[in-house]
């Protein structure tokens, strides 16, 4: 790793990206969760970008069309009940991520930036707060180990401050019942 502009670059728009995430785990509006997930994912590929970090770039991607996908649903006032339709997105958008991760693999630990998108889409698509609340330490640790390979320092430093979030939130919600 070079401590060059392009590298600092690519740290500013990380911190930027976990500004927003962080603050994802602290809503319980779904569509509110959604448009946080959405910016911090356009930030996210601006780094992986400047990372040449292109099994994260690809992950990138198919989370802001997940979640541009999730968003319009939420808008049109969908039932919380999954349907046949949210079955075929959801298999659509983890197959977009199987083929990018194929065409994008750098070695075992790029594959890690797959398995956290793949678990924070279930997580997000099945329409339970809950459960995405549950998702989220599994989903960082994932980031964590990607982010050491890549070696965005503020992305490990960061995702484990989201992992902590993602725990607080966990605590607040059984505290409210």
């Amino acid at each position: 790793m070079e401590l060059n502009t392009t590298y600092i670059l690519s740290q500013v728009f990380i911190v930027v990206s976990y500004i927003f995430l962080i603050s994802t785990y602290q809503f319980k509006n779904r569509t509110t969760i959604l448009l946080f997930g959405f910016l911090s994912a356009v930030a996210t590929g601006a780094s992986h970008f400047c990372l040449a970090a292109y099994s994260g770039l690809a992950m990138t991607c198919v989370s802001v069309i997940r979640n541009s996908i999730f968003f319009v649903q939420e808008k049109k006032g969908k039932s919380d009940k999954i349907t046949k339709v949210d079955w075929a997105i959801l298999v659509v958008l983890f197959s977009i991520a199987i083929v990018s991760a194929v065409l994008t693999y750098q070695g075992f630990l790029s594959l890690m930036s797959v398995f956290a998108t793949l678990i924070y889409t279930y997580s997000v698509w099945q329409k339970n707060t809950k459960v995405y609340k549950y998702l989220g330490p599994p989903t960082s640790i994932c980031w964590i180990i990607y982010d050491i390979y890549i070696t965005s320092w503020f992305g490990m430093l960061l995702e484990s401050a989201l992992m902590i979030s993602a725990i607080i939130g966990i605590i607040r919600e059984h505290k409210s019942k």
